[in-house]
């Protein structure tokens, strides 16, 4: 069994919100454990995935999730197109995919031009999205500084022009050379084509200097757990609609303002989640 330990001071006047975690193929699951507040849940209406309102009763909350290695095939809504503003993709953007595809005969051969097109656009780099105050995925034309996040959105965006199913997964991400603690997220992405379900993470292979982008998850050494899954959140009994994700805990203010909040993470069983 492993064990995912996140804890954080409580503020005064604000809610926690967090999502609660699904499962993948490659770990799942079993049991979440809140402590230090009052626990409510909630739904995300297009993808039905739940939310946990924690209201602070001490100085600290902490959640304790168990994984067991193995889970269930990612689930089908994460594959579903979206019209949200982070996942639909301008009219120039889908004439370029389309003619770059447009002499291809399988999606997987449309899927690797696709992953090498997005990968040539990037330097990897955080700042403000390049996409922020559109509504819609604009077309680049130049290098562009872009997070995992940005990189992502775009080639999800790039797929799905070229009716590819792709999704968006994000979720704590625990580095080889820590092990048992971080501070990190990550995402990345999941793909469905005539050569099956694949994985891609562009991000990784730009911080590691490796320039050939393949499938797979760990081109940066470490191990991953998922959150939630894709862009375009409505949470109705929250007052927000078409947000971007809520991939870790945020407060939640009465003024509907949120902020990130400051996590302690840590892993017990690092190597049961590297042991095949």
């Amino acid at each position: 069994m492993i064990t995912l330990n996140v804890a954080l001071r409580a503020k005064s006047g604000a809610r926690l919100i967090a999502p609660i975690g699904f499962s993948t193929p490659d770990v799942a699951p079993v049991s979440l454990t809140v402590s230090g507040g009052e626990s409510r849940f909630m739904f995300e209406v297009g993808t039905g995935q739940t939310v946990v309102e924690v209201t602070p009763t001490g100085e600290q909350i902490s959640f304790q999730w168990m994984f067991e290695r193995g889970g269930l095939d990612y689930v089908e809504s994460m594959f579903q197109p979206r019209d949200s503003r982070f996942t639909r993709a301008a009219s120039e953007l889908v004439g370029e995919v389309r003619a770059l595809v447009c002499d291809m005969a399988s999606d997987d051969e449309k899927l690797r031009c696709l992953v090498d097109h997005v990968a040539g656009l990037f330097q990897y780099g955080h700042g403000n999205p390049f996409y922020e105050g559109t509504n819609e995925m604009p077309q680049l034309c130049t290098m562009t500084r872009g997070s995992c996040v940005d990189i992502n959105a775009y080639l999800i965006a790039c797929c799905r022009a070229a009716g590819i199913e792709a999704g968006y997964v994000t979720g704590y991400f625990i580095p080889e050379e820590k092990r048992s603690h971080t501070t990190d997220m990550h995402c990345w992405v999941v793909t469905r084509t005539d050569a099956g379900v694949q994985e891609w993470d562009i991000a990784h292979h730009m911080k590691m200097g490796v320039s050939e982008i393949a499938p797979g998850l760990n081109p940066k050494p470490g191990v991953r757990v998922a959150m939630s899954h894709s862009m375009g959140w409505t949470i109705p009994q929250l007052g927000l609609s078409d947000i971007k994700l809520l991939a870790e805990p945020i407060w939640f203010y009465p003024d509907s303002q949120w902020e990130r909040a400051d996590l302690d993470i840590n892993l017990v069983g690092y190597d049961l989640l590297c042991t095949p």
